[in-house]
């Protein structure tokens, strides 16, 4: 069980990070948190999305370059969004529930394939 717990503390602190995001959400700024997790409840249903994280967190060895890769693609969509140079129909919130699901589930099967291999 510590060799699990060692090995993925990248995987808990994203986690972790996920219920941070509600907690100081929910006092700070509820309508926004409430339409982020709004979406992301409906984003769930999409399952090549859950495919892809999954397959994201299974298979990427260096769970690290996951995280780096989500952020990235989170930042560069955020800056084309902001600009109205692309993707007119999206907004903040809906890239943040992108964001949230996407690093949940990677960082949960991830998780698993630690479980799996001990």
């Amino acid at each position: 069980m510590k060799a699990i717990l060692l090995k993925s503390k990248l995987n808990f602190a994203v986690l972790a990070a996920i219920l941070l995001f509600i907690a100081i959400g929910k006092s700070t700024y509820p309508q926004f948190t409430q339409s982020v997790f709004v979406s992301a409840d409906q984003l769930v249903s999409d399952l090549i999305l859950v495919f892809v994280a999954i397959t994201l967190g299974a298979f990427i060895t260096n769970f690290g370059l996951v995280i780096l890769g989500c952020l990235s693609a989170f930042v560069i969509a955020s800056i084309l969004v902001y600009q109205g140079l692309v993707f007119q129909y999206l907004n903040q919130e809906y890239l943040v529930a992108v964001l949230i699901v996407v690093l949940g589930f990677s960082a949960i099967a991830n998780l698993y394939r630690h479980y799996q291999k001990s």
